[in-house]
């Protein structure tokens, strides 16, 4: 039987621990992305569209009060706006950390 780097079910020997203190690092740096945007969201749409409603509905903006708006359309904005910086940190995260998806040109795979 030849000697292999893995023990029995493909887990590393005793004592040989695989380095996978980048991947613990690009996946806390991602969680942390993800949850400062979804406290974001749940800001604006749940805050604003709901909890300060009547505050924010002492400001008119073209006829309609500003709580309306947030509830209506302002959510909706965010969330957008939410995944397309998710999409563009997430990839520059994914080029510092080496596991961009795009080929050697730049292009995508």
């Amino acid at each position: 039987m030849a000697d292999t780097a893995e023990g029995a079910g493909g887990a590393p020997p005793p004592g040989a621990e695989p380095d996978n203190d980048w991947r613990k690092e690009y996946w806390r740096k991602n969680l942390r992305l993800m949850v400062v945007l979804l406290v974001i969201w749940f800001i604006v749409s749940f805050g604003c569209g709901i909890l300060f409603v009547e505050q924010l509905n002492e400001v008119v903006i073209a006829g309609f009060p500003l709580g309306f708006w947030f509830a209506q359309q302002g959510a909706i904005y965010t969330f957008i706006i939410l995944i397309l910086v998710y999409a563009v940190r997430m990839d520059r995260l994914d080029d510092e950390y080496g596991v961009s998806e795009r080929n050697g040109d730049g292009s995508r795979a």
